[in-house]
This record gives C-alpha cells, sequence and structure tokens, in this order.
C-alpha cells in the first residue's frame, strides 16, 4: 500500500496563477492566499453551462481574517493533501496563530471552509461575481460559437443574479433564460429535432447557498461574524437544475442544502477521508532512482488527482482546462476565468487522452460521465443519420461537438451552398468520424479488465452497432476484389483528402476483432454475423514496401493529399489501435512506420511517448514522458497544470499522454484473439495478425535506472502489484493467482 505524500508552499500566491485545485468529482476550487492579503478561491461545477453552450464558474469567494496572518514576517504553510483530498493553511505571527480547512466532500456537494485560531479573529466572507451586465464578448475573448446564427453574429454574455438568501446566508445563480439549442438545430439541418428533443440549456440554473453558524450579512455579498471567534466554519451548497422558475431552484437548492447538512460533520469528513484512501488504493506508479524519475511520478500522481477532482460530475472532463481554469493573461490578452480556447465544445481526439489511463488504474467510475454523454445524446445521432444520410440504424457522432451531440455552427458552416447536409463546412472534421472506433476501444479494454456485463450490455452493444452500421453503409462502395473503399475520407485532420485512410481501417479491424472476441452467450448472433461479415470486407492496411531500405512502412492511406495538420496517421495501428507492438509479428513495420513519421514531438495531444513505449522503445519514451512532466505551464504554481499547448491551462492532454506512455512503458497486454471465426489473413504489415493471446508484459520500455513501485489493473480482473529496483523485478504479487502463468517479463 501506498499513499501520495502532500504537496506544500511555504509563501502565499501573488494571484491565481497560483491557486492549488481541489474537487469531489463535480464541484471544484481554485484556491489561492494572497501576499499580503486574504483566502480566495474559484468554485467551479461540471454542468454549469450557459445560454451558449460555455461552461461557466459559478464566482469568486474572498475569506479575510482580522487579524491577518498573511501579512508579512508570518510564518505560512499551504499544504495540498493529496491522501486526504483537502488544502491546509497554517500561519502564525507573534501568538496568533490560525489554521484553515477547506476540503469538498467526496460524498455531498458541499465545500467546508473551518477556521480555528488561539486567538479570537474576526472573519469576513465576500461572494465576487463578474458578470454583472450583459455585454458582448468579443476579439480574443470571444470563443464559443455553438449557436451562433450566422458568422456576423456576437455571443452576449448574460448577467449572474444575486438573491435574497436571508439575514444568515448569501445566494446567486446564473440563469438561462435564453439558449442556442434551437438556433443551432435550425442550422444544421435538424430543425425537426427541436420538437423531438428537449432543450439542455434553457432554464438551467446554477450558483450556490453559502452560510455559516455565527456569520451574519452585511449587504447582498458578504457574511462577516457578529463577534470574534476562536472557530469560524461556512459551507458553500452548489446546485444546477433546470427548473421552471428561480423560486423552484430556491427551493430545491434549501432541500439539497438541509439533506447534507443532516449529516455530521466530522462524520462527514471521515467518509470524505476514506474515499479518497481508498481512491489511492486502487492504483499507483511510484518512480524513483534519479531526480527525473521523481518528476515523473509526481506528475502522473498529481494528473489523476486532477481527473478525480473533475472526473465524477454529471459531464466529462473539458481537455481545455477541466473545471480549473483562472483568469488569465497570454500572448498580451486578458481573460476572464470562464475562457477557455475553443470553448464549450468537446473534441474526441483531446477528451480520449483524459480516459485512457483510467483503466489500467481502476477508475472506472471517472469514466461514466464521457460514456454518459454518448449515451444521452445518441438517439439525436441516429436520427440525423438517418435525416442526412438516409441511414437506418446508424449513428454518425462528429469530432468536435457540444455535449447533445451536434457541430459547433461555426463548423457546420452557415452560407454552406450545396454542401451534404450533416458534413461540416470545416475540412479538418469533416469526415473524421473514427473517434467512434476508438470509444469502442475504450470500451473494449474496459470490458476485458473490469468483465463487468453492464460496459457490454449497457454501453458497448447500445454503441457499438449504430456505429459500425454509419461506416458499413455510408461506404457502401466495393472495390474489384469486393472490398469497402472507403472515399472520399480523410485521414485525421491533417490529410484531408483521402481513399482508405490506416486510422479507420485500424480501428474498424481492431474494434470488429474485439466485438467478435465476446463471450458468445451475451452477444446476439445476428451482431456476430453482421461484424464478422464486415471484417471480411475490410481493405488491408495501406503499406509500402521499400526494396532499398529493405523494410515495409504504414501509409496514412491508400492515397491522400491535401496536407493540413501535424499529426502521423500511419501511427495509430500502434496507438490507439495496437495492431504493432511488443510481442507481436510486424513489430519491424511499426518500428519502420515510426522512425519514418513526419512529425518528431511530444507535448499537447501529440502521442508520440505512448507509441513509443507500446513499439518498446525505451529511450525514446522515456525522453517524451520526462519531457511532458517537467513543462507545466510557465505562468502557474501548481505543477500539474500544463499547457497551454494546443488547447488553454492546465491542459488535460499533456499530463494525460504522458500517463498514458508511463503506464505502457511498464506494462502492455491487448484484447482476446475471436473464437467464433478464423483468424484474418496474416502477412508483414497487415496488422492483421495482432491479436492477443492472453499475455502480459512487464516492462516492455522500462529504464533500468528506474525504480518502481506499482499496482496496476489488467484484463481478467487482474491486478498486478509488484517493485522493480535495478531493471528486475523483486516483487510481484498477481490476484487472481491463476493469471500469474500469462506474465511474461520483458
Amino acid at each position: 500500500m501506498t499513499t501520495p505524500s502532500p504537496l506544500v508552499w511555504n509563501t502565499p500566491s501573488r494571484d491565481s496563477s497560483g491557486s492549488m485545485p481541489l474537487g469531489n468529482g463535480d464541484i471544484g476550487l481554485n484556491m489561492w492566499a494572497e501576499e499580503e492579503g486574504d483566502l480566495l478561491f474559484y468554485l467551479s461545477k461540471t454542468d454549469a453551462w450557459d445560454e451558449n453552450a460555455r461552461l461557466l464558474k459559478l464566482g469568486r469567494i474572498r475569506v479575510a481574517l482580522d487579524p491577518n496572518p498573511l501579512v508579512a514576517g508570518a510564518t505560512f504553510r499551504q499544504e495540498l493533501d493529496l491522501a486526504n483530498g483537502c488544502i491546509r493553511i497554517r500561519s502564525s505571527i507573534h501568538d496568533q496563530q490560525s489554521t484553515i480547512l477547506v476540503w469538498v466532500d467526496a460524498n455531498r456537494p458541499v465545500v467546508r471552509v473551518e477556521i480555528e485560531s488561539v486567538k479570537p479573529i474576526e472573519v469576513r466572507v465576500s461572494l465576487e461575481i463578474w458578470r454583472t451586465a450583459q455585454r458582448w464578448r468579443e476579439g480574443a475573448e470571444g470563443h464559443c460559437d455553438a449557436g451562433l446564427r450566422s458568422p456576423d453574429a456576437r455571443e452576449v454574455v448574460y448577467p449572474d443574479t444575486v438573491l435574497d438568501g436571508g439575514p444568515d446566508a448569501l445566494l446567486w445563480c446564473h440563469r438561462n433564460l435564453a439558449s442556442c439549442w434551437a438556433a443551432t438545430l435550425e442550422n444544421q439541418d435538424m430543425a425537426h429535432w427541436v420538437k423531438q428533443g428537449r432543450d439542455p440549456l434553457l432554464n438551467r440554473t446554477f450558483g450556490a447557498l453559502l452560510r455559516g453558524n455565527g456569520l451574519v450579512k452585511s449587504g447582498d455579498r458578504v457574511l462577516h461574524t457578529a463577534a470574534p471567534q476562536t472557530r469560524v466554519a461556512f459551507a458553500i451548497h452548489p446546485l444546477t437544475a433546470q427548473t421552471e422558475t428561480v423560486e423552484a431552484w430556491e427551493a430545491t437548492m434549501k432541500a439539497q442544502a438541509a439533506r447534507t447538512d443532516a449529516t455530521d460533520v466530522p462524520a462527514a469528513l471521515a467518509e470524505h477521508s476514506a474515499w479518497w484512501q481508498a481512491f489511492w488504493q486502487r492504483s499507483w506508479i511510484k518512480v524513483s532512482g534519479t531526480p527525473e524519475a521523481e518528476t515523473v511520478s509526481r506528475g502522473y500522481e498529481l494528473q489523476r488527482f486532477v481527473n478525480a477532482c473533475g472526473g465524477r460530475g454529471a459531464f466529462p472532463i473539458k481537455f481545455n482546462g477541466s473545471i480549473f481554469t483562472v483568469d488569465a493573461r497570454e500572448q498580451n490578452e486578458a481573460f476572464d476565468a470562464d475562457y477557455r480556447r475553443w470553448g464549450g465544445g468537446y473534441w474526441f481526439q483531446n477528451t480520449r487522452l483524459t480516459y485512457w489511463p483510467m483503466i489500467m488504474s481502476g477508475d472506472f467510475d471517472l469514466m461514466q460521465p464521457w460514456f454518459r454523454m454518448y449515451l444521452d445524446a445518441l438517439p439525436f445521432a441516429k436520427a440525423r443519420a438517418k435525416a442526412n444520410f438516409g441511414l437506418d440504424d446508424a449513428a454518425m457522432f462528429p469530432e468536435t461537438m457540444t455535449f447533445w451531440g451536434t457541430f459547433l455552427n461555426s463548423n457546420y458552416g452557415y452560407d454552406r451552398g450545396d454542401l451534404q447536409p450533416g458534413l461540416s463546412q470545416n475540412t479538418y472534421i469533416r469526415r473524421y468520424w473514427q473517434g467512434m472506433l476508438e470509444l469502442i476501444a475504450v470500451l473494449l479494454d474496459l470490458y476485458a479488465v473490469t468483465e463487468d456485463d453492464d460496459v457490454l450490455r449497457d454501453k458497448l452493444l447500445v454503441l457499438a452497432p449504430p456505429f459500425l452500421r454509419f461506416y458499413h453503409e455510408y461506404y457502401a462502395e466495393r472495390d474489384r476484389n469486393g472490398k469497402m473503399r472507403i472515399t472520399p475520407a480523410q485521414s485525421l485532420e491533417t490529410w484531408h483528402e483521402a481513399v482508405n485512410p490506416s486510422p479507420d481501417i485500424a480501428g474498424l479491424k481492431w474494434v470488429l476483432a474485439g466485438l467478435l472476441a465476446m463471450p458468445e452467450d451475451r452477444v446476439p448472433g445476428d451482431l456476430r454475423t453482421e461484424w464478422r461479415s464486415f471484417l471480411d470486407i475490410l481493405p488491408p492496411l495501406p503499406t509500402r514496401h521499400y526494396v532499398w531500405k529493405k523494410r515495409t512502412e504504414i501509409l496514412p492511406a491508400v492515397e491522400y493529399d491535401q496536407c493540413a495538420n501535424s499529426e502521423n496517421p500511419e501511427l495509430y495501428a500502434v496507438f490507439p489501435y495496437r495492431l504493432f507492438g511488443v510481442g507481436k509479428p510486424g513489430l519491424e513495420t511499426g518500428l519502420a512506420t515510426w522512425q519514418a513519421r513526419r512529425v518528431k514531438d511530444t507535448g499537447g495531444w501529440r502521442q508520440d511517448a505512448i507509441q513509443a513505449a507500446l513499439l518498446g522503445l525505451t529511450d525514446e519514451a522515456r525522453r517524451d514522458v520526462v519531457k511532458n512532466f517537467s513543462t507545466p505551464h510557465a505562468g502557474s504554481r501548481f505543477p500539474a497544470f500544463w499547457g497551454p499547448n494546443f488547447d488553454w491551462i492546465p491542459d488535460q492532454d499533456h499530463g494525460s499522454a504522458a500517463c498514458i506512455a508511463l503506464q505502457y512503458m511498464l506494462m502492455q497486454w491487448d484484447l482476446p484473439t475471436p473464437v467464433d471465426a478464423s483468424p484474418p489473413s496474416r502477412g508483414e504489415g497487415s496488422g492483421e495478425d495482432a491479436a492477443s493471446t492472453g499475455a502480459i508484459r512487464l516492462l516492455p520500455a522500462w529504464p533500468k535506472e528506474w525504480n518502481v513501485d506499482f499496482r496496476l489493473h489488467a484484463p481478467g480482473r487482474t491486478v498486478i502489484e509488484g517493485r522493480v529496483e535495478n531493471g528486475a523485478v523483486c516483487e510481484l504479487r498477481v490476484n487472481p493467482e491463476c493469471r500469474r502463468k500469462d506474465i511474461e517479463i520483458i
């Protein structure tokens, strides 16, 4: 068993750039103590969507103590207690000592702040909001065009409302009296869905109730102690709900707060600590041996913590900041805490990187909001496939989308000419659909590890059939050999014109083989027949053999043109679709493709570190993982706030990609082989011979100078725990023990 050590700062911070993150999976805080000033924190929530489908902050809270313990000459210690999910601030000057404990209840929707002082102090708690009047969001600040009706439209920022919470409480909210939902559907040739669907934004109301024993109101935004006290505690109860009236929201809020407060606070704190301690016992990777190993270990641990703080809410983790954005200044532009580059949409290519490492770490609960978003939007995706493409029992999700499944309007376009409905005017994502295949791949891995029938029945068998039918029916053309001809198509965002793109072919081969390996008694026979027939008509993975090089390389597509981005689509056959890698035939092809890749880089959403690990390239994987975990945002104090890279701060791709790579450096495994069908034809460079025999490979790309203590999850409900020193496994525990025979130490 292992627990993380705390992160300690011995000085206050200048401003919000020195904030620490904290959260319970749905409610988040960015907290900092200002030099010669106060304690502040931004309050956030995963479902605080405004009228334009932007994810907003709930507000900012300022806590002032008198006498002030943060003045020059005071001792100061701010501790992020990772093991127990809380922040403690201890300060003293002369004989005035104080302690502040802040925690976001892991089991209830409440933030608690507890202040203790040796001598009586006065406390002042203020609400600060910046959305005080209706205005236009323009220039670099304007970034969310989900529902704008035309390219000339401007985004409106609507004000918050401060309500009367009574003589001893602050109450405020943001209520959506407008919505971009219907306008988005009308612009995207789906106006009929306005009557069938339900607007997820209109009347959505989010805010909080703040109150504490011994606090009284001074104005509508301030609470203060009626007299100096040695102990002051207050609670913040956030709520998001769609209600007919603001009064109904207020009643729901007060009922929720009453239920939460019915639990004794010390008992709730004990339960909260127990949740976090259980979280850290699920899994760990503790690396040591060199200074860079320590940096990697800390980066992995902190990224996992940030994911846990923002990963159990109503919606998935936002790749461009999660719920931990703060006011910022980048490239001579100032932004408020609501800003995030690329706005409120979900980019699949970016979002998925946060979720892949949760499988090996056993954080299955954190994955559910991501799956739920696609399941909730599935009826709309099916309706779009029918209305726009004439396809029955199929579904289409674009690469970039709102949480209800539409394109962003600027991507879909306004003056579209004769462009077919359902295709975006933005050529970067026009036929970028392979994310649907990768979502199936994630679910296949999750099912292999958990063997959870709910994953198979309620997710895989719900999403996979319509996703695969979309591909099967949209690409109805067959070549002279009877194989599917995937055109018109594109190879990710990089090659905008492609025939038989390798990411799509690799993805189809990988997921169809994985689905056919599902237990026969749990998958309907007609689906097995459908998938077997589909696998039979797939074209070979595009490759080229270079006689003078004496090697074969995977290509981005059979034909490709219009290069417009900086990805390596051909390496999708290594990750996310693990057709090539350590212990598999055709490894030489994977290595040759890696060496010939056009873009050689790491950081942000780039996958070089992951693919290097899967190919057994230890030095390259180590170099890139170290670089990722050594390059936090220069303007942020918290060492796992990465970015902005391609996204925003904190960039969730950057740390998550390094987490995936570190796991694959330590352990690799594959999906089982289909048992009801002859294996696909084999051949050098085909990638079709990569089905797993059930082996679990340890140390496939692990540096010998790095020692490690680890606990990871593997297929068959297997947990592997061990210790490696000087390149050798010196301890190994396998549960269940029968899986020990399947472990191969590289």
